[in-house]
């Protein structure tokens, strides 16, 4: 196998949660274009249809179930259909999540609660549901969403929530990847600095100075760019890399 054959996915069988928008969607995009035929977890019908066509244009089977992956019962009917459907789920990407800026002492318990049942329940639910299924295959890879943000405090907005939740996956990650191990399933995380998004307005100018020009490359990335980096962890190219943080922000976490 030469080396960039070690970076495709022919006939691999992913599953994206909200991968319907923002990096979600270049993910699933990148997978299939490295091979793979992908279904997406997304509320959205119609953008999941929408990414399903684009999927299906890259000429790989493309997968759409609108379900709320807070919610276990609906993650064990999610995994089922995906199952059916594509005959089995290869590769995970925990990609879900939502971010809310405002000061710690503002945050009603309701919004800490939906931040982390999405960034993180959600992600254990899908992560544990789909594990199973892995388990019985003889193994599987899962890749979640994570953030720089999981070791440094942003400025200038508070978003103390978002924070604690993806130090939070950064950690589960570690602890999934040692005790699945055996079962030949490899656990990683990508930690994205600021990336233009629907969720993340890098381009307001009272962001710049603190989001873009305090970082060594002063730019923000696109999702495109963060993309390449789930192909190659959900690849053979990395079949010595469990447990690990790939940090990706243009240098921001440098100073």
């Amino acid at each position: 196998m030469s080396v960039l054959d070690t970076f495709g996915l022919k006939d691999r069988r992913a599953l994206v949660t909200g991968g319907n928008r923002g990096l979600g969607r270049a993910f699933a995009l990148a997978l299939a274009e490295a091979g793979a035929d992908v279904a997406i977890a997304a509320r959205d019908s119609a953008r999941n249809d929408e990414v399903v066509s684009e999927i299906e244009a890259r000429g790989r089977r493309g997968f759409a179930v609108p379900a709320d992956i807070t919610q276990r019962a609906e993650v064990t009917a999610l995994v089922a259909d995906v199952t059916a459907e594509l005959g089995g789920i290869d590769i995970l990407v925990n990609n879900a999540g939502i971010a809310i800026h405002r000061p710690a002492l503002e945050v009603p318990d309701e919004e800490w609660q939906q931040v982390i049942d999405l960034n993180l329940t959600a992600l254990w639910n899908t992560s544990t549901a789909v594990a199973r299924t892995m388990i019985d295959a003889g193994g599987g890879v899962i890749v979640n969403v994570g953030s720089m943000s999981a070791q440094i405090v942003n400025r200038p907005q508070w978003q103390a929530s978002y924070n604690a939740s993806k130090a939070a996956v950064h950690h589960l990650t570690r602890s999934l990847a040692a005790e699945w191990a055996p079962h030949n399933i490899r656990v990683n995380a990508i930690a994205p600095g600021y990336v233009k998004t629907d969720m993340a307005p890098v381009d307001q100018p009272e962001f710049r100075q603190n989001w873009i020009l305090d970082a060594p490359l002063q730019r923000y990335a696109t999702p495109e760019e963060i993309a390449p980096s789930v192909v190659y962890l959900a690849s053979p190219a990395s079949a010595f890399m469990t447990g690990s943080v790939l940090l990706i922000d243009g240098g921001y976490s440098i100073y």
